[in-house]
């Protein structure tokens, strides 16, 4: 954690460490697994929340625990830009971050892969690696995803290549 900023290295010291090694094919201890999710994602929102810094929500889309869907949102120039959210947990989990997805933001910036999978290779993937099986759902969003978000959103509202949905609307009226 040495170089990262004093709140970042905060807010990750408060989201719980997972400690189940298991992934989807592994029954039981998948079960188990899941329980530890939802409480690391438990623990991060309502920290988010008391900050006031909520910045998404999203929840398992099957019982399995394998797909999950939800929104993000950022706020840029006092405008909230919304995107729905989507992953499947890969079959090698957790030794492999599940790969998150904007699908509105698909081609969009160079900064993302076909459907709308955003591009965490370069610095996420290796802290993952290096943190496997302690790190979970909640830590893919607050060091994969807010940070992209942070880096690209500003980019793509300013280049004009997304538009809040007012003007858009407003726009559309014209």
């Amino acid at each position: 954690m040495e170089g990262w900023d004093p709140n970042t290295k905060s807010t990750l010291t408060q989201i719980p460490l997972l400690t189940t090694k298991a992934g989807p094919r592994d029954g039981a201890a998948w079960t188990q697994r899941l329980k530890e999710e939802y409480k690391a994602l438990i623990a991060y929102t309502q920290m988010n929340k008391s900050n006031d810094n909520d910045w998404f929500r999203i929840s398992a889309a099957n019982p399995e625990g394998t797909r999950w869907t939800g929104k993000c949102w950022y706020v840029h120039n006092l405008l909230k830009y919304e995107f729905d959210l989507q992953f499947d947990i890969p079959v090698t989990y957790p030794a492999t971050a599940p790969e998150i997805e904007l699908p509105q933001l698909d081609g969009k910036t160079q900064k993302m892969y076909r459907g709308g999978k955003i591009c965490l290779t370069v610095h996420f993937k290796p802290l993952w690696a290096k943190n496997c099986p302690r790190f979970g759902i909640a830590h893919a969003l607050c060091l994969g995803l807010a940070p992209w978000l942070a880096a690209e959103i500003p980019i793509l509202v300013d280049s004009g290549m997304i538009k809040h949905k007012d003007d858009a609307a407003s726009s559309n009226d014209s």
